[in-house]
């Protein structure tokens, strides 16, 4: 029984062992957005589960100038698909972008400091769509990217 408990404990030591440190991120992956004249880079990390899009930009204290977060989902969302910032304490932008990579709707998002979740605002898309794209509030204006707008997405909704 002992040998069996030691087992297990090594087990469970090498994949604490493996697991990043608290407070790292993901690797980002580049993604490219064009306003019509040029073209705009974004680092992002990438949330494709469920889990991975309900955690989010949560509990992080600041985000690169140039960095964001990527949500994709498997299908069209409805436009009544809402965001919300409860235990995010950075302001941000966030695009709503349709299937074919157009940006139908921004949005910019305050951060909640509400103990409850129920007490943070939320923020409907608007709009239709297949992915959206989270980045530090002004991010979108100050390049001049607005709805209408394009962000390189066919490869992200093809690749698993």
């Amino acid at each position: 029984m002992l040998a069996k408990a030691l087992r297990q404990g090594a087990l469970v030591l090498s994949v604490l062992f493996i697991m990043p440190a608290w407070g790292e991120t993901p690797p980002r992956q580049t993604l490219i957005l064009n306003d019509g004249q040029r073209e705009h880079t974004l680092h992002v990390e990438v949330a494709r589960t469920a889990s991975e899009r309900a955690k989010g930009l949560m509990e992080r204290q600041a985000l690169p100038a140039d960095a964001g977060m990527l949500f994709l989902y498997a299908s069209e969302q409805p436009a009544t698909s809402a965001y919300w910032m409860y235990r995010t304490r950075i302001p941000l932008d966030i695009a709503f972008v349709d299937g074919g990579g157009v940006i139908r709707s921004l949005k910019t998002m305050s951060p909640c400091r509400a103990e409850e979740s129920s007490r943070c605002p939320v923020y409907p898309s608007g709009a239709r769509f297949r992915a959206a794209l989270e980045a530090n509030a002004g991010y979108f204006a100050t390049r001049g990217i607005g709805v209408g707008d394009r962000v390189e997405l066919a490869s992200w909704l093809e690749s698993p």
